[in-house]
């Protein structure tokens, strides 16, 4: 298989969104026409990304949405429980853990560490918060995610590599240094906010829409 690009993976993560709606709505039968008009693209794009996988429709016919939704779900992985761990109970993470949207798609947060004493063996939802000396490859974490300030975040990273996590979701605005076999996704929402500001300050940016009447 050619290398996928993260582009095409984001892609079909929203298509992914696409078909549970449309499935939510009782529909059947979808075309890449109607796909790409739900994200903004072009109908050859989602043909192209979904051919790197396989043949999933039939030409004049379109793809059957739970048929389709299965592939690609298989495809992201989601057809099996992944075990997540967060470290930082402060705000994000706190955040993160009383969300209940991530236990369906197949993400089930099974532990919660942190090192501040007042928060170290107190309740975070279901869970008691450890202290992240106790992370150990007997947690079998497959998903660490980093919601610690910054300086604490390379620290956190090894501890959680040497405890055999390959996947890290990154919430500190940092680089991390891991080995070549661990993921890393970082969500860094300032860098975001400042590239709105940056589009918003530009001369030819987009217009504010005026208050109707």
């Amino acid at each position: 298989m050619a290398k996928i690009s993260e582009s095409t993976v984001s892609r079909l993560s929203h298509y992914y969104r696409v078909l549970e709606e449309v499935a939510a709505e009782g529909g059947k039968v979808i075309s890449s026409q109607l796909l790409a008009e739900r994200e903004g693209i072009t109908s050859a794009q989602v043909r192209k990304d979904l051919s790197y996988f396989g043949s999933f429709g039939r030409r004049g016919l379109g793809y059957s949405v739970e048929h389709l939704r299965a592939q690609i779900r298989a495809i992201l992985g989601l057809d099996r429980r992944w075990r997540v761990a967060v470290i930082g109970a402060g705000h994000i993470g706190s955040a993160l853990l009383a969300y209940r949207g991530f236990a369906s798609q197949g993400f089930d947060i099974v532990a919660v560490f942190d090192v501040d004493p007042a928060r170290v063996g107190h309740p975070d939802g279901a869970l008691s918060v450890r202290h992240v000396s106790q992370l150990s490859a007997e947690d079998a974490i497959d998903i660490g995610v980093i919601a610690t300030p910054v300086r604490a975040a390379q620290e956190v990273a090894d501890a959680l590599v040497a405890a055999g996590v390959r996947g890290l979701l990154n919430f500190a605005p940092r680089k991390l240094r891991v080995p070549d076999d661990v993921w890393v996704r970082t969500v860094d929402m300032t860098t975001e906010f400042e590239s709105l500001s940056f589009a918003l300050s530009q001369p030819h940016g987009p217009r504010r829409r005026r208050p109707a009447g």
